[in-house]
């Protein structure tokens, strides 16, 4: 029987002009193009300009997700970032003004790498319980402003984007629908992915790092436990997924995860060859990508899940839905 269900219905993207690939870090960093490849999988990765904000990039996904999915106007917006413009105000707000959403709910939503899938599952929340008929999601950041330059272990993987999905009220019979969550955090790995902070006594430069062996176990096993809880709600085995996608943080852990989960390696989405991690953006670009290579088709059993700071993780499942991607550079 059809129960009530968040469905998602547009998918847009929006990624800076500005490329820079292997060899020109390479050159500053004492390493070598070939190493960077083999290590994350990544040959370049984009750099916003000066001039353009992580809002700018989050409003930009955004109008493209609307126009993906056909509306002018939805009932809230959630964003998803961890390199906000400034600490306060929050920028949904902002976002939502600049669409023209009106004076909706808007608020935005830091988990780091995992903030898409929390705010997916937010935004489901609001809509199953009736509080509002539909969804703008964003997951938009600037990660190249926070990482040390002259640091090879972060400077080589994080890159600068945006996506978004608009999510409406419809049902678990529909493609589209969500039909399983899963969340969760470990609070005692706090400091593997840790950028400080004012309230935080630091005498050195306060950039982003990261335990990058003990992150990449972590996010294999947690993204496993996480998919397979998913699967066990949809009744799913390992060969019943036709699309995997995993937050994109290295080639290596989306093979590492793909393997312990028994999801065929094709079926495995990487997408992230030109554009590198970018954080919670991450997934909605992988999604776009998928879409655009055909690795994603109408009908797919698909299982979204991430791993990020905090600790946290979360995945969702659903079944794809006949959309196109609309995508846009800035």
């Amino acid at each position: 029987m059809p129960t009530p269900a968040a469905v998602i219905a547009g998918l847009g993207t929006c990624l800076p002009t500005e490329e820079f690939d292997n060899a020109s870090l390479a050159a500053r960093l004492d390493t070598s193009a070939e190493w960077i490849r083999t290590r994350t999988g990544i040959g370049a990765r984009r750099r916003a300009a000066p001039d353009v904000s992580m809002r700018d990039l989050a409003c930009e996904a955004g109008a493209n997700a609307l126009r993906s999915a056909g509306l002018r106007d939805v009932g809230g917006l959630i964003l998803a970032t961890t390199t906000p413009d400034r600490p306060c105000p929050a920028a949904a707000p902002e976002v939502a003004q600049r669409l023209g959403l009106g004076p909706v709910p808007a608020f935005d939503l830091s988990a780091v790498c995992t903030g898409f899938l929390y705010a997916v599952t937010t935004a489901a929340s609001m809509i199953t319980a009736g509080i509002v008929d539909s969804v703008l999601v964003v997951a938009a950041e600037t990660y190249t402003r926070i990482v040390d330059p002259s640091d090879r272990g972060t400077a080589v993987i994080f890159g600068d984007g945006a996506g978004a999905v608009v999510l409406r009220r419809g049902s678990s019979q529909e493609r589209g629908a969500l039909l399983a969550f899963d969340l969760g955090s470990d609070g005692s790995g706090k400091d593997l992915i840790h950028v400080p902070g004012p309230g935080e006594q630091s005498d050195g430069p306060r950039w982003f790092s990261m335990a990058g062996r003990k992150v990449y176990l972590r996010a294999i096993e947690q993204m496993t436990a996480s998919a397979l809880r998913v699967m066990k709600d949809c009744a799913w085995s390992p060969s019943d997924v036709d699309a995997l996608v995993p937050h994109q943080a290295n080639a290596r852990i989306i093979r590492a995860t793909a393997e312990r989960l028994g999801v065929p390696p094709e079926r495995a989405v990487c997408a992230l060859e030109r554009v590198g991690n970018t954080a919670a953006a991450s997934i909605p670009l992988a999604l776009a990508e998928a879409l655009h290579t055909h690795q994603l088709q109408e009908g797919a059993r698909t299982v979204l899940t991430a791993f990020g700071g905090g600790l946290t993780w979360a995945s969702a499942a659903l079944t794809w839905p006949r959309l196109s991607a609309v995508s846009s550079e800035i």
